[in-house]
């Protein structure tokens, strides 16, 4: 288990986001679910937006899965808050409401930890604070993060919000790994890798105790399909992949869960998959002890450059 910093939580270095189960039957969702706890993970991500309206997978995980007290004691539920139709909003108002809907449709008391989803450009940091002090000392939420936020937002956001923001979900895997790749490249003229484009987010994070959820962590880009398998694009990779996962005798997709996790900065792999066998795949690569040789072997093969 994986501490959190600034909080009470020990969670599993791999989370199952729930993003895709709004059209699963309910002894699905059991099976999905129980392969996750049966592998070692108690972490869970939701969001309001996930699903073909608003809260539909929270609802579907609320119905299928009943906790029981001991049970939800022992998950970390999170869920992710301020995407709208057309723009994002962070006012107290939506953010008090949300919660509220979101914790009818999941059958809870309470969220372990609530999200700021995507960067409101209108932010006013101390309608965020009201809203978490509200919900911290109602008892309906214990701790807060972000995702997709840069430094500076944090930074900005801390100026009024007295709760610590303990996570940082962004999206990262082997081949989209700006965040890493960039420190690397530093300083280096005409290649593009140098080029920062989260102002240090890794390193931030690092500096003040928050946790970076690796979201999309097999995806070759945005959205672009996966990289594992793909040997027309990533013929190297994929036989880095093979060759290491052959040792370590676990898969592929478990190697890649392992580059992330094997980073210093004890990161979590936020899974989006709804097969309970790839979900144990994930959970058996996330311990392996990866040598510097083989994560560099595995970073080179993916396209990125050591200068």
């Amino acid at each position: 288990m994986l501490p959190i910093p600034h909080t009470q939580a020990n969670a599993s270095n791999v989370v199952l986001g729930l993003m895709r189960i709004a059209k699963l039957q309910d002894e699905d969702i059991r099976a999905l679910y129980g392969s996750a706890r049966d592998a070692g993970i108690n972490a869970f991500d939701h969001a309001d937006i996930y699903g073909p309206s608003r809260h539909a997978c929270e609802e579907r995980f609320g119905q299928a899965v009943k906790l029981t007290g001991a049970e939800r004691e022992s998950v970390v539920i999170q869920s992710k808050v301020g995407i709208r139709p057309g723009f994002f909003d962070f006012s107290k108002e939506h953010i008090l409401r949300t919660v509220e809907e979101s914790l009818a449709a999941l059958r809870t008391d309470y969220l372990d930890m609530l999200l700021l989803h995507r960067p409101d450009a209108l932010v006013e940091p101390e309608e965020v604070a009201q809203a978490f002090d509200e919900l911290h000392e109602a008892g309906k939420v214990i701790s807060f993060g972000v995702s997709n936020h840069t430094p500076g937002q944090i930074e900005l956001l801390k100026t009024a919000v007295r709760r610590p923001l303990v996570v940082n979900q962004a999206q990262l895997s082997i081949t989209h790994c700006p965040m890493i790749a960039s420190g690397v490249a530093a300083n280096m003229a005409g290649l593009d890798q140098s080029v920062d484009r989260d102002n240090g987010l890794l390193d931030h994070a690092r500096l003040n105790g928050i946790t970076v959820q690796a979201w999309s962590p097999f995806q070759k880009g945005f959205f672009d399909g996966v990289f594992i398998g793909d040997r027309e694009n990533y013929p190297e990779l994929n036989t880095a992949l093979e060759e290491i996962a052959a040792k370590y005798e676990v898969t592929p997709t478990g190697v890649a869960v392992a580059w992330i996790t094997r980073h210093p900065a004890n990161m979590q792999v936020v899974l989006g998959t709804t097969n309970p066998h790839r979900v144990t795949e994930c959970a058996a690569g996330s311990e392996l002890p990866l040598t510097r040789e083989e994560w560099y072997r595995l970073f080179r093969a993916a396209g990125h450059t050591l200068p």
